[in-house]
C-alpha cells in the first residue's frame, strides 16, 4: 500500500477515534477525508484533530449557518516512479 495511502488511512482512524465519523473519497490526484464537527464538539478536543488535519498535505474548516461545519484534509497521491511524469510537451 502507498505511504499516502496509509496517510489517509490513519488520519481517518485517528478522527475516528476522536468521536467524528470521517468520509474517505479517493480522487486522481489526492484521497480526501472529511467529517461533519457537531457542535457541541468538545472544545478541549480541537487541538487533537487540528494536530492530526494537519499531517495532511492540506486542509480546511467549511463553516456555514446552512450546513454547519466540515473539517477536511486532502493528502496527495503517490506518483508512479518511472515513466515521464510531466506529461507531453515537457520532455528533456
Amino acid at each position: 500500500m502507498p505511504a499516502s495511502e496509509l496517510s489517509a488511512e490513519n488520519i481517518a482512524a485517528r478522527l475516528s477515534a476522536a468521536g467524528l465519523t470521517p468520509r474517505v473519497e479517493q480522487h486522481a490526484r489526492h484521497t480526501s477525508i472529511e467529517v461533519e464537527v457537531p457542535d457541541d464538539f468538545p472544545a478541549g478536543s480541537w487541538r487533537e484533530v487540528l494536530e492530526v488535519v494537519a499531517e495532511a498535505d492540506r486542509f480546511g474548516l467549511l463553516a456555514s449557518n446552512v450546513n454547519g461545519r466540515t473539517l477536511w484534509a486532502a493528502v496527495r497521491r503517490t506518483v508512479p516512479a518511472t515513466g515521464d511524469v510531466r506529461g507531453p510537451g515537457h520532455q528533456r
